[in-house]
């Protein structure tokens, strides 16, 4: 092959590993991946905890960026209440980033819409709602919560006695729970329950019970709401259904019972990592919960926190929580 053909095949050569996104390093002369993440995104891509000004109140809140191909932003966002909702498309340009997406359980139908600034490891803007309102808000790096060595599990705690409300306090104004008969029972829709004790790594037995229709779900450390609803079965569960991480995570089956009858849930949750038994069937095994779930008492991931049970959805009774928590 004559010289100038060498030159040519080798131009075109070099050409193609650009296009294919190979780069070339001069010093030592071998091929490497272009790095995605320098070409769009920068810090902005990840998981962001934010925490939103709502009348002076905090309200928690959630965000995932990622890199789609090599230059589109995409991600997920999930609000002060209902699930993870995909956002098609993040604008990012100069340090400023925003997005729009449309309602889901909410009655308007305006778009929620975020406008934002990223300041090194920081995220601040507001947040205007599908009902017209806005909220400032600031956001910092999700936590990995990545665990280095095995749980050691202590000894099993009784959350609920059997008795009272002992060890427990309802937020908001209207509080229907009661004791009857050695089961804790919340009547009709009114506070959530909260433990005044908090846990990190933890397993969690509970033993409940709904009627026709309700809805309600166990909160873990305050943040990641497993769903309790009253569904028929299906061969195609999703994360709003019985033994959801709601928004996120899907079980591999439904294992419902129904209303009327006593369920169990058996949960291990260490880090981020949560496997989730419903009636004796394993449905969630060893999964990543992302972020926060709707309804979160707040974004503080790197805490620990509370087990808060939905009351203010529907009536649901518990005649059991057991708690192991776990030291390393």
């Amino acid at each position: 092959m004559k010289r100038t053909q060498l030159m040519t095949s080798a131009f075109w050569c070099l050409a193609m590993l650009i296009v294919i996104g190979v780069d070339i390093n001069p010093a030592s002369g071998q091929v490497a991946p272009v790095q995605a993440a320098t070409v769009s995104g920068g810090n902005l891509v990840g998981r962001w905890n934010i925490t939103m000004d709502v009348n002076g109140q905090p309200r928690p809140s959630w965000l995932e960026v990622e890199l789609s191909g090599l230059k589109t932003l995409v991600g997920r966002f999930v609000g002060s209440g209902g699930s993870a909702r995909p956002v098609s498309e993040v604008n990012f340009d100069n340090g400023k980033f925003g997005f729009a997406i449309p309602p889901q359980w909410e009655s308007s139908d305006r778009d929620l819409v975020l406008e934002g600034v990223l300041s090194g490891e920081t995220i601040s803007g507001t947040i205007q709602t599908s009902d017209g309102q806005r909220h400032d808000f600031k956001g910092v790096k999700a936590p990995y919560l990545t665990r280095t060595a095995e749980p050691v599990w202590g000894e099993p705690i009784a959350l609920f006695n059997g008795r009272d409300l002992t060890g427990w306090k309802a937020t908001g104004t209207t509080n229907p729970w009661t004791v009857r008969d050695g089961i804790l029972t919340s009547p009709g829709s009114g506070s959530n329950l909260v433990s005044e004790r908090t846990f990190e790594d933890f397993k969690l037995h509970v033993e409940f019970r709904y009627n026709e229709n309700s809805n309600s779900g166990i909160y873990l450390r305050g943040r990641y709401e497993l769903q309790i609803i009253d569904n028929p079965k299906t061969d195609h569960p999703n994360s709003h259904l019985f033994g959801g991480i709601y928004g996120f995570l899907v079980p591999s089956e439904m294992a419902v019972l129904g209303p009327g009858e006593w369920q169990t849930f058996d949960i291990t949750l260490v880090g981020r990592m949560i496997t989730v038994v419903a009636n004796g069937k394993t449905i969630i095994c060893n999964q990543e919960i992302p972020g926060i779930t709707g309804g979160a008492l707040n974004s503080n991931e790197d805490q620990p926190g509370p087990i808060y049970i939905q009351g203010d959805h529907g009536p649901v009774e518990i005649r059991k929580l057991l708690i192991t928590p776990a030291t390393y």
